[in-house]
């Protein structure tokens, strides 16, 4: 069975930081690009990173670039995303999710995926 179970949401206070846990089974982890995304209430959903399977190429959308640094850990099957100086308006559910290969800035900005998680929510406060 395919699973995807994110950690480490929370409450946070504006300038904190959280660090967000993505572990995935069921399939083989390292033929696979993960993407974090995340979806606020009342705005489409977005693309927040993605880390490609291979050469660990990383994709940043313009609102989290140089706050929300990604890194994955093959040998434990786990995605990281490092949240910095967090702001109220990353307040949002935060999804990972898989995709078979390399993730493009295309296909991230696009939510491609084949698998996701359930979710965890994420919560800055002014």
């Amino acid at each position: 069975e395919v699973q995807l179970v994110e950690s480490g949401g929370g409450l946070v206070q504006a300038g904190g930081s959280l660090t967000l846990s993505c572990a995935a089974s069921g399939f083989l982890f390292g033929d696979y690009g993960i993407g974090w995304f995340r979806q606020a209430p009342g705005k489409e959903p977005e693309g927040v990173s993605c880390i490609s399977k291979s050469d660990g190429s990383t994709y940043y959308a313009d609102s989290v670039k140089g706050r929300f640094p990604i890194t994955r850990g093959n040998a434990r099957n786990t995605v990281y995303l490092q949240m910095n100086s967090m702001k109220p308006e990353d307040t949002a559910v935060y999804y990972c999710a898989a995709d078979l290969g390399y993730y493009s800035d295309y296909a991230c900005r696009s939510l491609y995926a084949t698998y996701w998680g359930q979710g965890t929510q994420v919560t800055v406060s002014s």
